[in-house]
């Protein structure tokens, strides 16, 4: 299996580069698949979820709940 990090998407022109973490759906050990959702984040104008681009095991959470967020940090590793 290969690492791979998931990092937090782009959140559109207007809607700024931050984001807080309401809630986490995995843990580490879990086995997820490609569209899965792996939390949920808020900002002052969207609630939305961030899904898993590929299939794989979670290696390492990078979030917890209450976590501020930015564009591009580390979300989760995954074993792919």
């Amino acid at each position: 299996m290969a690492d791979f990090t998931v990092e937090m998407p782009s959140l559109g022109a207007d809607a700024g580069d931050e984001a807080q973490v309401s809630f986490v759906y995995v843990k580490s050990g879990d086995t997820v698949e490609e569209g899965d959702d792996l939390a949920e984040m808020v900002t002052d104008k969207a609630t939305f979820n961030v899904p898993c681009p590929k299939c794989g095991v979670i290696k390492a959470l990078r979030v917890s709940e209450g976590d501020s967020v930015k564009v591009g940090d580390p979300i989760c590793d995954l074993d792919v």
